[in-house]
């Protein structure tokens, strides 16, 4: 038979302190904040697969890869003249997540008028050819989507053990 013993239970309380305060984190925030981490990855992605025109006169244009940061053509337009334009990390911090059921969303568009054409095709002008799209927010979408599970799971466990190492 056993004996009578000792138990400290200390730690106990301690592990129990640690996940009351997990419990009581904002998961809101954490999800806002993953959202806009998978977004500014998107946009890094996006950006740089973004084709810049080049004209028959040497200059270069830029508008289409400036309207990812852009909230209307003519600031994707302007930014260039002015400067101006955000970068991608930053312009996904100001974007809104919002929640739809369980899933949390953050809309990223260009809303310069011709993005589309240049991501899924158009028809020449004389429209007697056709022009391949360059499927840039595509490619990049599946990329991060790619990588979104482990990017996650690497953002709730340094949020556990920041919640349960921390005093």
């Amino acid at each position: 038979m056993g004996r009578g013993g000792r138990v400290d239970y200390r730690q106990l309380k301690a592990f129990e302190r640690k996940l009351a305060k997990l419990a009581e984190s904002d998961y809101r925030k954490f999800c806002d904040a993953a959202a806009k981490e998978l977004a500014a990855r998107l946009l890094a992605k996006v950006i740089k697969r973004t084709p810049v025109g080049v004209y028959e006169d040497g200059t270069t244009g830029g508008t289409l890869r400036r309207g990812w940061t852009a909230k209307s053509h003519r600031e994707a337009e302007l930014s260039a003249t002015f400067g101006g334009g955000n970068g991608a990390n930053k312009f996904a911090d100001s974007l809104k997540a919002k929640k739809v059921g369980s899933v949390y969303e953050i809309e990223v568009i260009n809303p310069v008028e011709y993005a589309s054409y240049v991501e899924f095709g158009h028809r020449t002008r004389n429209h007697e050819g056709w022009v391949n799209g360059r499927f840039m927010m595509t490619i990049s979408a599946d990329e991060v989507e790619q990588q979104a599970p482990a990017i996650l799971e690497r953002k709730l466990v340094n949020m556990l053990k920041e919640a349960l190492d921390g005093d």
